[in-house]
Order: C-alpha cells, then sequence, then structure tokens
C-alpha cells in the first residue's frame, strides 16, 4: 500500500476510531480493524487479521493502564483467561492459514452477527 496523504488520513481515522472504540467498549480489535483494513484499504483477508493482532496490543496496554488507574479491572480473572486465550490464540493463528479467504470472511461475519445479538438480548 503506497502511502499518500489520503491513505495516511484514512489509517489515522481508522486508528482513532478503534482506540475509542476500544477503550470505551472493550473492543475494536478485530470487529472494526478487519472490516475497515479488508473494505476501505482493500487487503487481503488473511493479512487483515494478522494486522489487527498487532494492532490490538498496543491499543490494550494504554486502556489497560487507565482502566487499572480506575480500580475497573481484576487481574486474577485477567490472568486466567489470557493464559488460556494465548493457547486458542496459537491454535486460530495456525488453523487460519488453512480456512480460505471467503469462509474466513462469513465465519468472522457470522461470529459477530451472533455477538451483536447477544448483546442486544
Amino acid at each position: 500500500m503506497q502511502l499518500n496523504y489520503k491513505a495516511m488520513a484514512i489509517l489515522s481515522l481508522i486508528g482513532i476510531f478503534t482506540g475509542l472504540i476500544n477503550g470505551l467498549l472493550g473492543i475494536g480489535g478485530g470487529t472494526i480493524l478487519i472490516p475497515a483494513m479488508v473494505f476501505l484499504l482493500g487487503e487481503k483477508q488473511h493479512l487483515a487479521h494478522g494486522t489487527s493482532l498487532s494492532i490490538i496490543l498496543p491499543t490494550a496496554i494504554v486502556s489497560t493502564f487507565v482502566y487499572q488507574a480506575n480500580n475497573h479491572l481484576d487481574w486474577g480473572i485477567a490472568l486466567k483467561i489470557a493464559l488460556s486465550g494465548m493457547i486458542g490464540g496459537y491454535l486460530g493463528a495456525r488453523l487460519m492459514p488453512y480456512i480460505p479467504a471467503p469462509y474466513l470472511r462469513k465465519l468472522f461475519g457470522v461470529f459477530m452477527a451472533v455477538a451483536g445479538i447477544r448483546m442486544i438480548f
């Protein structure tokens, strides 16, 4: 991707919006970044997934400091879920190359739809 002023503006807006949603709602990594990279930037599905994960870490670290400062964080729960989440993350990253992009996109869409419906009800 060639970085001109328009591309830099789009990347900056995606980053600001992702960070805002992440800090406010505790989501934003994949739910915002993957569709933004695929549909706004034209990136390939697999590349968007991998890139999204690299963006989540620094965003989450900043939000974690703020939540900790406001006593809105349970380190015991976080540690237990993070350890098992790392195992799941490893398995998912190893499995992803075997799933064709159209199926990966559909699987991601179904997951987001189910999560959205659960949040409403």
